[in-house]
């Protein structure tokens, strides 16, 4: 059955329903206990990544997030290797990774080939916990590709705390690390912490990234933290509109991908990243069909000024 939960297959003894009644197709969705779990678990995650995938986006550091969650899952398959839950060496690994990168600050963006060389390790040394571990390999697949259809009330309200709280440090600290995202040289003159809050956005950075894997997993991490926010820094230039464009994206994404892989018996990461994916494109797509629109008009103009006597 756990297997069944992870592959987001339902139960062969009950066809979910699906027809025109709303009420009815909303009744069926929350049937199970699951899929309550899954939606709260998922809301949750989503709204998290969505407000902290605007700062990642903006500071430049979507590889560095990535990267996080690959080492993030070295960190929980030695955890399960010693027996303990996979969220504790989870949490050990990519806060202590978070914080090293944040103590780089900006030398973090030229990076790019250590962070992927330590990215590879790491999916190298995880596989060495896997290899060593003698139970069942479901936890493992769990943790690259998410679970969200196996998560009990108790990790619910685990995630629902973790969430909570990431939300809570980035709402204290928006202004400050809005303004050194924008221009870290004028906050580092104004007294500014910079290399402090740096720090800081990592760690927090790190716990969403945690959150995120029980949903989309190591390996899919990006359909939730950068794709909402890559698509609401095209919509919108104010930051405030852009944070909450991404997460109800992420949420609607979420959303959407949950009540598919429950009528369709495949990985719900495979549709919430198709999802996010598509959006994607179709938000590029209408921005440049939106700039060609404007410019268009602008050169005419000029021809014809050119061309007046």
């Amino acid at each position: 059955m756990a297997d069944l939960s992870i592959l987001a297959i339902p139960s062969p003894a009950a066809a979910p329903y699906f027809g025109w009644d709303l009420v009815r197709d909303v009744q069926e969705l929350f049937r199970y206990a699951f899929m309550q779990h899954a939606f709260e678990a998922g809301t949750v995650v989503a709204l998290t990544a969505g407000v902290i995938g605007y700062f990642v986006v903006l500071r430049g550091l979507s590889f560095a997030a990535h990267g996080l969650s690959h080492i993030g899952f070295a960190g929980a398959a030695g955890a399960v290797l010693l027996g303990l839950q996979p969220i504790v060496g989870l949490l050990a690994f990519t806060m202590s990774a978070g914080a090293v990168m944040g103590a780089l600050g900006q030398r973090l963006r030229g990076r790019d080939v250590t962070i992927g060389l330590v990215m590879a390790w790491s999916l190298g040394l995880g596989l060495l916990f896997t290899a060593l571990y003698k139970g069942s390999a479901s936890r493992a697949i769990g943790i690259l590709f998410g679970q969200v259809f196996g998560i009990t009330g108790q990790e619910v309200a685990v995630t629902s705390a973790a969430g909570v709280l990431t939300l809570l440090a980035l709402v204290l600290a928006y202004r400050p690390l809005l303004f050194t995202t924008l221009d870290e040289q004028v906050a580092e003159a104004k007294g500014v912490p910079v290399r402090g809050l740096s720090i800081a956005f990592m760690v927090i950075l790190a716990v969403a990234v945690s959150e995120a894997v029980q949903v989309v997993g190591v390996l899919l991490i990006f359909a939730l933290i950068v794709a909402p926010a890559a698509i609401a820094e095209r919509v919108t230039a104010r930051p405030i509109h852009g944070i909450m464009v991404s997460a109800v994206l992420a949420v609607l994404f979420t959303w959407a991908g949950l009540t598919v892989a429950y009528y369709v018996p495949y990985p719900v990461g495979f549709f919430i990243t198709t999802i996010a994916f598509g959006s994607y494109v179709v938000a590029r797509l209408l921005t440049y069909l939106a700039a060609r629109r404007t410019a268009r008009p602008r050169g005419w103009r000029e021809a014809q000024v050119r061309h007046s006597p």
